[in-house]
This record gives C-alpha cells, sequence and structure tokens, in this order.
C-alpha cells in the first residue's frame, strides 16, 4: 500500500509538472527602479473565410509587479475593414469550463487600430494591439480552469468567441491550447 501511494504521488506530481508550458519571454527588464516581464505572443484565435482573415494573440505581461494581458488583433482582407477601438469602458470578459466569470480592464484610455495596405496581395491589415488589467478577486481563478468563452467589448461592439482546446492554424503552421492559455503561461509573469 505504501508503495502503491509513493507511486500514486509521483505520477501525480510529474503530470501536473507535464502541464505546465517553458516560459518564453519575449522581453524581461530589471533595474533599481523597475522590472517588465512580456511572454512571446500565443494565437488564441484564427478565423479564414474567403478573402478574409483573422488573428488574436495573447501576451502576459509583468509591470512592476502588475500583471496584465496582452491582447494583438490582425485583420486582412481585400475589403474594407472598419476601425475598432477600445476606450476606458473596454473589457475582456471570460467564462471558465467551472462557470466563473473573470473580468479584465482596459488599462489605457483609447487606442485604436492601425491600418496598412499589403500592395502584393492587395488586402487591407487592420493591427489592433492593447493591454487589459487583471483584478485581484478573480486572478487566481485563472490558474485553475479553462476558459471556454471570451468576450471583448470594444466601443460600440460586442465579440464573443468560444475558445477551442487546440488550434492548428492554417495560416501560421503553428499549434496552440487557447483555452487552457492561462493555465499554461501565467506563471511565468509570477
Amino acid at each position: 500500500m505504501k508503495n502503491l501511494l509513493i507511486a500514486l504521488f509521483l505520477v501525480t506530481g510529474t503530470i501536473s509538472l507535464a502541464q505546465k508550458k517553458d516560459c518564453k519571454i519575449d522581453f524581461e527588464e530589471k533595474t533599481d527602479s523597475t522590472y517588465i516581464k512580456k511572454t512571446i505572443e500565443v494565437l488564441i484565435h484564427e478565423r479564414v473565410f474567403g478573402n478574409n482573415k483573422e488573428m488574436i494573440f495573447f501576451s502576459l505581461l509583468n509591470s512592476e509587479g502588475v500583471p496584465m494581458l496582452g491582447l494583438q488583433q490582425i485583420q486582412k482582407s481585400t475589403e474594407f475593414i472598419p476601425a475598432m477601438c477600445f476606450d476606458k469602458n473596454s473589457k475582456i470578459i471570460f467564462q471558465l469550463e467551472n462557470g466563473k466569470f473573470i473580468t479584465l480592464i482596459n488599462s489605457s484610455e483609447e487606442n485604436c487600430s492601425s491600418l496598412s495596405y499589403d500592395a502584393e496581395t492587395k488586402s487591407n491589415i487592420k493591427v489592433l494591439t492593447n493591454y487589459f488589467l487583471f483584478l485581484k478577486d478573480n486572478y487566481e481563478e485563472l490558474k485553475k480552469s479553462p476558459v471556454a468563452l471570451m468576450r471583448i467589448s470594444y466601443v460600440g461592439e460586442k465579440k464573443d468567441i468560444a475558445l477551442k482546446n487546440n488550434i492548428n492554424s492554417e495560416l501560421l503552421k503553428v499549434t496552440s491550447a487557447p483555452s487552457a492559455y492561462f493555465i499554461n503561461y501565467i506563471h511565468c509573469i509570477e
């Protein structure tokens, strides 16, 4: 019985360690007066429909002990793409698989997408990058339960996205696990 308990403990410990992803840090600066650490971007959502393509990436940032979620949304289309903006009332709401809701609030006053043009593919490209603040009372829940749904509140518009367990990107040829993003990476900025 004692050997069975030891074996069970070792297997459980190995599984929990194997589930955490290695931290890939994009930027880290530590001085006497500042501390900033940022993870690389991970693909969370991809949608390809005809000539319209959309990708959303997450990264995590720790700035002076304040954890933040970085969101980058890239849209590419041969058609007109309307501007997307965040303001002080914008937020991201996550519904976890355990039924709890987690809200992140916008860290800036106003931020709108930038437009560029790809002459080779004759496509418009819109990029929107923003940071959202975690609230202390719900931060720990993100470590425990996968995310089922995400609602992004823009100025005058909301977008709901079901986060998949796995994405095999058609555009980037990478794989990711969006629903387990916080479980896998939030430890990287603590």
